[in-house]
This record gives C-alpha cells, sequence and structure tokens, in this order.
C-alpha cells in the first residue's frame, strides 16, 4: 500500500520520548533495516544490519499487517528537527531507556510528567503508553544493575500498559517488543481504545 493510499484512520501516531543517547535511533533503525522473525526464534547475528535513519526522515513510516489488520505506524523520535514532539498528537507513546545507563531510567519520570503536561490535559489516562528497555546486549553484572523486574516496577509505577527490553544491535526480543508495539497501536484503530483494562504486561 503507498503512502498516498492509506486513510487517515489507518495511520497510528507513535511518539518516542528518551533521553539522547539511550538507542532510540538505532532502535527504530533496526526495526526498518531487519528481518522480521517469528517471537522467540534465536536471531542469526549474520543477518543483523542497522542503517540508521536520519532525522530529517521523520516521520519513520512502518507498514504493519497484525491481527488481520493492515494499518501505518508513523513514528517521531524527540530529535525531529521539522517538529517539536510536544506539538504532536500521538495515539501512542513510547518512553525509551538504556538498560546499561540508571540516568536515563531515572529520567524516565521527567518524560512521563510531560506527557501529561503536553497530552492528556487533566481529562485522564487517555493515551497508551508502552515502556521500553534498550541495549539489552550491554547489561552486565555489577553495582548498578538495572534488572527487568526493576523496570517492570517502575513501568508500573509510572502508569505505563506495557513493557518490553530488546538489542538492536543483536536482534534479542526485537522481534517481540516490535509485535507489542504493533498491538498495542492496532488496539487503538478499534472502538475499545489502545489501553490495557488491567496493569502492565510484561514480555
Amino acid at each position: 500500500m503507498g503512502d498516498n493510499e492509506r486513510l487517515e484512520d489507518e495511520t497510528v501516531t507513535i511518539v518516542v520520548l528518551g533521553d539522547s543517547g539511550c538507542g532510540k535511533s538505532t532502535f527504530l533503525s533496526s526495526l526498518k533495516s531487519n528481518p522480521r522473525r517469528a517471537p522467540g526464534q534465536r536471531p542469526n547475528p549474520a543477518d543483523i544490519q542497522i542503517h540508521l535513519l536520519r532525522d530529517s526522515d521523520q516521520p519513520f513510516l512502518y507498514d504493519i499487517r497484525f491481527s488481520k489488520k493492515s494499518f501505518a505506524l508513523e513514528v517521531y523520535d524527540t530529535a525531529s528537527p521539522n517538529q517539536h514532539w510536544s506539538t504532536l498528537k500521538p495515539d501512542v507513546i513510547l518512553l525509551a531507556f538504556d538498560i546499561s545507563n540508571r540516568e536515563t531510567l531515572d529520567s524516565l519520570r521527567t518524560w512521563r510528567n510531560d506527557i501529561t503536561r503536553y497530552f492528556q490535559y487533566g481529562h485522564g489516562e487517555r493515551i497508551p503508553i508502552m515502556m521500553v528497555g534498550l541495549k539489552r546486549d550491554l547489561r552486565v553484572e555489577g553495582e548498578g544493575i538495572i534488572y527487568p523486574q526493576e523496570s517492570y516496577r517502575i513501568a508500573q509505577e509510572l502508569r505505563c500498559d506495557r513493557y518490553a527490553e530488546c538489542s538492536a544491535v543483536t536482534g534479542e526480543l526485537l522481534a517481540e517488543t516490535f509485535e507489542d508495539i504493533a498491538r498495542l497501536a492496532g488496539m487503538t484503530t478499534t472502538k475499545a481504545g489502545g489501553q490495557t483494562a488491567g496493569t502492565c504486561v510484561i514480555l
């Protein structure tokens, strides 16, 4: 389906928020560059290729077919030179952090407050939010390590609908994370909306 053939209600706008350097651009580039694998299928390191997207090309477009429904993801990173993220009207928000850098995790509380400030207007939780831990391959044992259990707890504290983590470099859990993003985005195209009825779901 060509870009000019998409209907407005077939496009889901996603804004990716997170500190500079946390891996957002590499993550989005890997989703564009690498072949899709079935959930649970181990990546072949020889297949991993990352061709970094240019900020000037935003929004990044991904054609999706999920659960017998076709739609497009229109994704903006905070580095977009053409439009400040706070002026967008997202259907889904991704909160991203670097698993190897605790400061980027701590910053998510500020980003979460910005979501309320710019997008929710005091009318309650209306925008589905997914927290994504990036650079999973850099998690090493030692002082300050961020375990999945801690990230999951913080995702709950920040009232996120889902939590997932992956590595764009090795491809670990990349397909599962993208599937969960597609599922959350696809739900926004239904009458029920995109927010989960219960608590945060972890992959």
